[in-house]
């Protein structure tokens, strides 16, 4: 793998654990519709490191989430819930982002934040521990829920 792929992915992690801090300290507020578009966005970014790991141009939300599924979850990389964490955070982000307006509830916008953070964690981990992505070892500093 060439050093600008590398730098590529290294750049989409650390992009998904930017704003994975970004929903932390909405969260820290009570912004509660802020924190789930943040956390999805920080999953979305996540699944984006792992395009360019693959070497696949991933432009829209349904098309990172479809090859998400076809390529990690149904070969078995990743668990099943990790399918389900995305799914749930790109619902949670369509409703609370572009439908009626209602209100979005801390325990709704929790359990995107938390389900974000072990996605996040997941890829980052992953990457790190596959050999082919030569993905130097940084760790998270924010661990608390």
């Amino acid at each position: 793998m060439n050093e600008e792929i590398q730098q590529a992915i290294r750049l989409r992690v650390e992009q998904a654990q930017e704003t994975l801090k970004e929903a932390e300290a909405l969260r820290e507020h009570g912004l509660w519709r802020g924190v789930i578009n943040r956390s999805y966005y920080a999953m979305f970014y996540a699944v984006l490191a792992l395009g360019v790991f693959r070497q696949v141009i991933l432009s829209k939300h349904s098309q990172a989430i479809a090859f998400f599924d076809k390529e990690f979850i149904k070969t078995a990389i990743f668990p099943r819930e990790l399918s389900r964490s995305l799914h749930l955070g790109f619902d949670q982000r369509q409703v609370s982002d572009y439908g009626d307006i209602w209100a979005v509830s801390q325990e709704e916008a929790e359990t995107v934040f938390l389900e974000a953070r072990l996605f996040v964690e997941s890829v980052d981990g992953y990457l790190k521990n596959n050999p082919d992505a030569a993905f130097p070892v940084t760790r998270s500093r924010s661990r608390n829920p």
